[in-house]
């Protein structure tokens, strides 16, 4: 089914593989059309309550595969080419009412560093980098890196690293939040395998509802923000893992929740 990406699902834990090992896991217009799927699948199965998104190889990805870039010349405008690809992957993790972990394997560059920042939670390998490559080819940010960054270490660093296009190795990243943790190669499956199965036992509606409200808030005012805790509380309360959880706090034994 997939060419470009792999798809696997254990243990309650979908994991979407960038697979261009040989080119650095470049992006192409057949990944994002791949991604898209899985993010789909991912959506509408249940079994499915932890996404993990890594690369194959020492890379994470080194961004756009600049020889098909040029191949879209006179076929449709950059705009167009970031609406139909970067745009709907991004949009689609951050919209997944699913945990989704970035799994930072090495290299993150360009518009691959805007699907690591659209994870909700990023472990890096301390060999991993992170670059904001557009300037160095004379383009500006895109695939939401200048969102994300704004976000992460505010306007005035977020022009710094995008105007320089510095590296960051990982303990820079980790130092100015990009990230959330840094290890060593040898833990990096580990520590994301303990991560997604902490996550997968949780109330895992209430955490993709937890979601919803970050992705709100990010982009309103405290009023329509309130206002939109509110609807989302209704969501919340009325869920089968809320009601276990209550009922387990009642008779003292631990909750088992179903992502319901």
């Amino acid at each position: 089914m997939y060419d470009h990406i792999l798809f696997d699902v254990a243990d309650s834990v979908a994991t979407i593989t960038l697979n261009r090992p040989d080119k650095l896991n470049a992006l192409t217009t057949e990944m994002s059309r791949e991604l898209v799927y899985a993010q789909k699948q991912c959506a509408r199965e249940s079994g499915v309550r932890c996404v993990v998104l890594t690369g194959a190889g020492r890379a994470f990805s080194a961004g756009q595969d600049l020889q098909e870039f040029q191949m879209l010349e006179g076929r449709a405008t950059v705009g167009d080419h970031l609406r139909r690809g970067y745009h709907r992957v991004v949009m689609g993790f951050r919209q997944l009412e699913k945990p989704v972990i970035g799994k930072i394997n090495g290299v993150a560059a360009g518009a691959a560093l805007g699907y690591a920042l659209a994870t909700d939670l990023r472990i890096a390998s301390d060999k991993a980098s992170f670059v904001p490559a557009f300037i160095r080819i004379g383009l500006a940010p895109d695939s939401g890196v200048s969102w994300f960054l704004q976000q992460l270490v505010g306007p005035a660093k977020a022009f710094e690293l995008l105007a320089t296009g510095v590296r960051l190795d990982a303990q820079e990243a980790l130092r100015l939040r990009i990230i959330n943790q840094v290890v060593a190669p040898k833990d990096l499956d580990s520590t994301v395998s303990e991560l997604a199965q902490r996550l997968v036992m949780g109330p895992t509606r209430g955490i993709g509802l937890t979601k919803s409200v970050l992705n709100k808030a990010a982009g309103h005012n405290l009023a329509d923000t309130l206002e939109y805790e509110a609807q989302i509380q209704d969501i919340a309360y009325s869920t089968t893992d809320h009601k276990e959880d209550v009922a387990a706090f009642l008779e003292k034994r631990p909750p088992q929740f179903s992502g319901q």
